[in-house]
């Protein structure tokens, strides 16, 4: 039994019927994200799929008897800037549990801009290749993507400003066209995983020709779209400050007392990666992005214990004094420590473990099961998963979070 957990029921018969899916005995059911969205469900959700969707929830799981073979997430926004990274942890997230990430996104969007009443591309940002291509060295499981079908290069694509450039399928939609060769490309990595799943057997894919052949393809592609570019100046990673960690635990050091010294953890990485977010503190794209970040100039293993730097992520303004080795924020008024304990708190509602078994309705008890057993790792907003997942500290102009092991 394959069994096909989907966001939107379209794009579920979508790939059923552009797959050898329809040729086996599937059935469809609805994903539900987190226990913070759907507190009366969640729960219900396979203990397998949870471990897939505890940062992010993907648009798509396929399963076999229990077992997840894929998961894909697609999406119709511009690619430019930290954008692309928007979806980053959902894709995580899945080869982390060794499950392939496949990801369907523009390779560019028609804009309107209304400041000068033009039309232009916005194009997708290349690092999305790199990021995936060193997530994919560390688990050795596929993570692809692939473009989401539009005429981008088209002499005529002023006549697609309505959809915006992008191509639709006949029958699904809200679907890419499934005749694009893109689509196809993932038509026939999807065939090959079923196939083996159909027959039981074991397969290392990174190994297989097929997906190989695919991985040198999005290298090649990102090669071609950075050009002579550095990748320092591009998003997310422009944004990026490296610092010597003396001077990063100096500035923690204010923290110290003769009750509490900061531990060897963060001092045991010579450098210190910081993730400058000059806005008010929110989510998306910055979780996202936090995560590519971490994959590309960070991560050495597959645990946040295997970094060659610290990573750490600051809302505000950053300045460094290299001559005196000082790291200082900038004050304001509007980035605040508060914000961030605002939506811990605001997440604490779908906390169970303070009631008394009298006080539980029976629909709430097998929840309070998965919370004894979680705490609230599902019950907490996304972005607040992201960051305290990803992040070995963040930074306030008002106050600092960090970890010591």
């Amino acid at each position: 039994m394959y069994r096909i957990w989907y966001s939107t029921e379209e794009f579920a018969d979508y790939i059923i019927n552009n797959t050898g899916l329809k040729n086996e005995n599937t059935e469809k059911k609805k994903l539900l994200p987190s226990d913070a969205s759907n507190g009366k469900l969640f729960h219900t959700m396979p203990d397998h799929l949870r471990k897939i969707l505890y940062l992010d929830c993907p648009d798509i799981i396929v399963e076999k008897d229990g077992e997840p073979l894929f998961s894909i997430e697609e999406s119709k926004e511009a690619g430019t800037g930290h954008n692309v990274f928007q979806r980053f942890a959902r894709l995580a997230a899945s080869v982390e549990n060794n499950v392939p990430a496949f990801f369907i996104y523009p390779k560019a969007k028609l804009i309107y801009r209304e400041s000068n009443d033009s039309i232009r591309w916005d194009n997708i940002n290349p690092l999305i290749f790199k990021a995936m291509d060193s997530m994919m060295a560390l688990y050795e499981i596929p993570a692809f993507l692939f473009y989401f079908p539009s005429v981008y290069g088209s002499q005529e694509a002023s006549k697609y400003v309505k959809d915006k450039g992008l191509l639709y399928d006949r029958v699904y939609s809200s679907c890419p066209m499934s005749a694009d060769s893109n689509m196809k490309k993932l038509f026939s990595l999807i065939n090959f995983i079923v196939d083996k799943a159909r027959t039981n057997s074991k397969c290392k894919y990174l190994q297989n020709s097929l997906f190989r052949d695919y991985r040198e393809c999005m290298m090649r592609e990102y090669g071609k779209l950075m050009g002579e570019s550095q990748i320092s100046i591009k998003s997310p990673l422009s944004s990026v400050r490296i610092v010597p960690t003396e001077v990063f635990i100096k500035y923690l050091s204010k923290r110290e007392s003769k009750e509490y010294k900061l531990g060897d953890f963060l001092k045991s990485r010579k450098t210190t990666a910081i993730y400058c977010v000059n806005a008010a503190f929110r989510g998306d794209p910055y979780p996202g992005a936090l995560a590519a970040v971490d994959y590309m100039i960070c991560r050495e293993g597959q645990t946040y214990e295997d970094r060659s730097k610290n990573l750490v992520l600051l809302f505000g303004e950053l300045n460094f004094d290299e001559e005196k080795g000082v790291l200082s924020i900038s004050p304001s008024e509007k980035i605040r420590i508060a914000d961030f304990f605002k939506d811990v708190k605001a997440s604490e509602q779908h906390n169970q473990l303070t009631k008394d078994y009298s006080q539980l309705k029976n629909y709430e008890i097998p929840r309070y099961m998965m919370q004894v057993r979680y705490g609230s790792a599902y019950s907490k907003v996304k972005h607040i998963r992201v960051y305290s997942y990803f992040a070995d500290a963040i930074l306030f102009p008002d106050g600092e979070l960090w970890r010591d092991a």
